[in-house]
């Protein structure tokens, strides 16, 4: 057994090829086995094995820089800088990050949880290291899916044409998270099958060697025969159009091609595009045969792939699709739009049974919104299923297009809230302090999964604006559906529990939490009032004023940013109201990033949970005693 012995990457450089290929065997194993426990992403890993050997034997960590794209493809980096033995707390609460982690590692030298960042930051790691005058290796490893992010675009541009010496690594396994879209996605479809060039490219430059140089003339001419060959036989013409030496496509799992390849692209005093076949799950069948699922996959039985799922009731984003067709069947001017996520979102039955309805953008968030906007102003009804994380890429497209131009958008705002094991790069925490302050955006989020299908009905049937529900990576309540659905008055709050002196305002999950909240305090004596919060813009105006009218001591309870949200909202409409003796308590997320682990230790750690709760009545009752029976509570 050779894994056990490397401790450190520099161990491999002592190792032969056939060796290095028993190591990549090894280490497929090993993945398999612990991810049937913890889950993770294993397709993406399995599939890069050798080509993180070949890095690691050819380069020298962590002085020279690998900065990988997304990160959750680094879990064989993970394995041969010393971290293996952790593997059995991947993705759990202080323990293994699923992504790259710089405070986990030296070798680990960029975070990334959002795809198409690695060139950029990449471009900015040479730049660094010539104004310093050093002289380090920096790589950059991007998928075939990220590449059709905008910014990644943007970065071969300049890349191109400052001529930094760095190597960008594409590992194109025709397959990021969901099938990829686009010109780009077709181009590298033709250079995969495109194997002739293989041959023909190495006889015209052996050709053009055996001309002899008599001459600038013949020379001029010699470099234009060059060029016209080129376009005829070289695939990678427009990576080199764009300043880069295209070298490849090169098997991504046959060790000594890759070695040798890495070492041809040292020799280059420039940017180098290497381009790299993979075959994701590889060595795994069922990961092969369904890399897609096995994306991101939950722990599961190792011999048969059967994957481990506790039946539960159905998640919001599974309420949201069978409703999302419920009203496409009634409405033909509804539109889905996904940038990548089709499965995540929800929307593959959509897709299936509207097909000419189902857009998929690719990883361009940007694109994505500002289409959106497009199509409402041309009549339609598009609802834009993004994960709360993601949306932020779109956030000047949401100014700039969307609300500027007060257009119809419906966002369905997935993964809002906490998010578990994907931890602080997808939290989606954010989004309601970031889209509050735009004029004209509405904002909604459910107490549970009946009132989720209320909420999409009274989006469909808004023609004021853009307007978002957002909804938690969770299991709903198991609460009875109702048939018919009605809109819901847009602004306007719920008592889900009567009380009196004590209330607590809270929205999505947190209403549960706070009813939770109101049980225990019960034994107490203490009569806690719960308001079903469940628009964040605009506010109840009417039950505020009730409640500070009536002196009650106020908590407002969000599973989101504590600056800039709901709670903030609050304390603006009673200080634009010069009511300053109203009492107003905020239990938000704080100031910093929460990292991974169970969706429950993530609120135990930020105290939101019931017993927190009942704590800060405590608290709020020894500065703000409320005697019972001397004031009257507003229904």
């Amino acid at each position: 057994m050779l894994l056990p012995q490397i401790k450190q990457p520099g161990q491999l450089k002592s190792l032969s090829v056939d060796e290095l290929s028993s190591l990549a065997a090894e280490i497929r194993q090993f993945l398999i086995e612990k991810l049937s426990v913890t889950g993770g992403h294993l397709a993406s890993n399995l599939g890069v094995v050798e080509l993180t050997l070949a890095l690691h034997y050819c380069y020298n960590s962590p002085k020279d820089k690998f900065l990988f794209d997304v990160g959750h493809q680094a879990y064989v980096h993970k394995i041969l800088t010393g971290r293996m033995d952790r593997f059995d707390t991947l993705r759990k609460y202080k323990g293994l990050c699923g992504f790259v982690k710089i405070s986990e590692s030296e070798h680990d030298v960029w975070e990334a949880g959002h795809s198409s960042t690695s060139l950029s930051a990449a471009m900015g790691m040479a730049l660094a290291r010539d104004l310093k005058g050093e002289d380090n290796k920096v790589v950059a490893l991007i998928g075939d899916g990220a590449l059709t992010g905008g910014m990644a675009f943007e970065a071969l541009n300049h890349i191109g044409h400052e001529q930094k010496k760095l190597m960008v690594v594409l590992n194109d396994n025709e397959m990021s998270i969901a099938p990829n879209v686009g010109a780009m996605h077709n181009y590298l479809s033709k250079l995969r099958s495109d194997r002739f060039y293989l041959r023909a490219k190495d006889e015209v430059e052996l050709l053009l060697k055996k001309i002899p140089a008599i001459g600038g003339k013949l020379a001029k001419t010699v470099e234009k025969m060059k060029d016209s060959l080129k376009y005829m036989v070289v695939p990678g013409v427009l990576f080199e159009e764009l300043g880069f030496t295209y070298l490849g496509p090169v098997d991504g799992h046959d060790l000594q091609k890759l070695i040798e390849t890495f070492q041809q692209a040292d020799n280059v005093d420039g940017p180098v595009f290497v381009h790299v076949l993979t075959t994701k799950g590889k060595g795994y069948k069922p990961a092969e045969a369904d890399s897609y699922k096995w994306h991101g996959i939950t722990p599961y039985k190792m011999e048969s792939g059967q994957v481990l799922k506790s039946v539960g009731n159905p998640m919001y984003t599974d309420v949201f699709s069978q409703t999302l067709i419920e009203l496409a069947d009634k409405d033909s001017r509804i539109v889905a739009v996904t940038p990548a996520m089709p499965g995540g979102s929800g929307l593959v039955p959509f897709s299936l049974k509207f097909p000419e309805r189902m857009i998929d953008v690719g990883i361009a968030e940007q694109h994505a919104a500002t289409m959106c906007a497009a199509l409402a102003m041309e009549g339609m009804k598009p609802v834009f299923a993004v994960y709360s994380t993601f949306m932020q890429r779109a956030y000047d497209q949401i100014v700039h297009d969307i609300c500027r131009h007060n257009a119809n958008v419906m966002f369905a705002i997935d993964r809002a809230g906490f998010v578990g094991a994907d931890g602080e790069t997808h939290q989606g925490v954010y989004d309601v302090a970031f889209m509050r302050h735009i004029p004209n955006m509405v904002i909604m989020m459910p107490k549970d999964e009946n009132e989720l299908r209320h909420m999409m009905l009274t989006a469909l049937e808004y023609n004021d604006g853009p307007i978002a529900y957002r909804y938690p990576r969770i299991n709903g309540l198991g609460v009875a559906m109702d048939e018919t659905l009605t809109p819901i008055p847009i602004g306007t709050w719920e008592t889900v529990r009567e009380g009196e002196g004590y209330a607590v305002l809270a929205s999505g999950p947190m209403v549960q939490v706070a009813l939770e909240a109101a049980e225990l305090l019960k034994r107490e004596g203490i009569s806690l009032h719960v308001v079903n919060a469940r628009f964040m813009k605009p506010v109840d105006e009417n039950m505020l004023h009730a409640l500070a009218k009536s002196k009650t001591n106020m908590i407002v309870l969000e599973e989101a940013s504590e600056a800039g949200s709901l709670g903030s909202a609050v304390l603006e409409f009673y200080s634009k109201q010069h009511i300053f003796d109203a009492s107003v308590s905020l239990m938000g997320i704080p100031d910093l990033f929460i990292e991974h682990g169970s969706i429950k230790e993530q609120r135990e750690e930020t105290g939101l949970t019931a017993v927190a709760v009942c704590s800060e009545i405590h608290s709020l009752m020894a500065l703000h005693p409320y005697e019972y029976g001397k004031s009257s509570f507003p229904s």
